[in-house]
């Protein structure tokens, strides 16, 4: 019984403060009320705790973005971290791709030039997807979780005491009215009582009004010292909690760096498979024939420096040079130098390595495909293919 006399004591006292502060913000906002103000330093303060909410809120949400496009797999990522479980692997687009890549080149032949071609692809996609994999990873620990603990930590109770700061505002504005009014009021009551009624009762009654009014002043005062004790208080918490908010910028300058370090890092491995995957194209022929034809000298991108003067264009966008001087080779015994424009990688043993800019001694052979010539390079020997060279006088 007295557990619930307490507990109705304590709802009609919350009640009581719940309706003065509803009174006073009210009559603030309509302008029958003063308001205190908070000193400029909190309110700068306060004011930058809330744009670097509101910019971190921005800021996290895009990187969410550009490290998973795709807006379902968003929502099954905070799902699972909501119920404090780790997401499925999936397997990502460059991955797929890769693996597509694969199969179709296993599909068509991986000792065909554009099956070969499209395996390699498929394992330089497959290491751009892992590397996709690492950058997400680290970008979600170092960068993302910093930020959305802020959010989800420190802001909350920057707010929360923000909020509680408000209200004790509303109570100390609250209490300064009622004390306004038990001074008019008694005031009036004194400018009464002065006039001296006639009456013995009338006299009895003003100054029981007067004790009454004083006693109610007296309390005013007292409540009044308490909620600016109180007020003063929690502003002091606040203004400590909205301090650390430059250390916060300090932290997350820390987390951004990281970020851009580990985008650096991705973006370095995919420019360096990529550059290593053309290198490889690059030793391919551009068109191949069946297997009882022979085999067709690699073309790289037309120069005006290549061999011979006639180019003729291929269906693949790729130039075909056919060298008009070739024939004057091909017809003499002799031999000539020859630099090589590209590297080129021997297919098989009948085949010469080449680097570019090197020189190298070429000759032609009877019976040899007219897109080949043997070419020499001190005690090395083998077939190199002429749209990789140029003929020196």
């Amino acid at each position: 019984m007295n557990i619930m006399d307490f507990n109705v004591k304590k709802l009609a006292a919350d009640a009581g403060t719940f309706l003065s502060r509803a009174v006073q913000f009210t009559e603030e906002k309509l302008g029958q009320a003063e308001k205190t103000e908070l000193d400029a330093h909190l309110e700068n303060l306060l004011s930058k705790a809330e744009c670097t909410k509101i910019w971190t809120e921005k800021i996290m949400k895009q990187t969410e973005v550009l490290l998973q496009p795709n807006p379902n797999a968003r929502i099954e990522e905070f799902v699972y971290e909501k119920l404090d479980r780790k997401a499925p692997s999936r397997i990502n687009n460059p991955e797929l791709l890769g693996q597509y890549m694969i199969d179709a080149g296993t599909e068509f032949g991986p000792g065909t030039a554009y099956g070969n071609a499209l395996i390699k692809c498929g394992e330089t996609q497959k290491r751009i997807g892992t590397a996709d994999r690492e950058l997400i990873q680290t970008s979600a620990l170092n960068f993302l979780t910093p930020l959305r603990n802020f959010i989800e930590g420190d802001y909350k109770t920057i707010a929360k005491e923000r909020k509680l700061l408000q209200n004790k505002r509303l109570d100390l504005d609250a209490a300064k009215t009622r004390l306004k009014k038990a001074k008019a009021a008694e005031t009036r009551a004194s400018q009464l009582n002065s006039a001296r009624l006639e009456g013995d009762n009338n006299m009895v009654n003003f100054s029981y009004m007067l004790n009454f009014l004083h006693v109610k002043w007296l309390k005013s005062e007292q409540e009044l010292r308490i909620t600016q004790s109180e007020f003063d208080r929690q502003a002091e918490i606040t203004r400590l909690l909205l301090e650390g908010i430059s250390s916060t910028h300090a932290h997350h300058l820390r987390c951004l760096n990281d970020f851009v370090e580990a985008q650096m890092t991705y973006y370095a491995q995919c420019y360096q498979y990529m550059l290593d995957l053309q290198k490889q194209l690059g030793s391919f022929p551009s068109n191949y024939c069946n297997n009882n034809q022979t085999s067709v000298a690699p073309v790289p991108s037309a120069s005006s420096n290549v061999i011979g003067s006639s180019a003729l264009t291929s269906t693949s966008g790729l130039v075909i040079t056919s060298p008009t001087n070739l024939i004057d080779l091909k017809e003499c015994s002799g031999s000539r130098k020859a630099r090589v424009l590209y590297d080129y990688d021997a297919a098989n043993s009948s085949e010469l390595s080449l680097l570019a800019d090197e020189v190298i001694t070429v000759f032609s052979v009877v019976g040899m495909d007219s897109d080949w010539l043997m070419g020499e390079r001190g005690n090395q020997k083998g077939r190199v293919p002429i749209t990789y060279l140029e003929l020196l006088n």
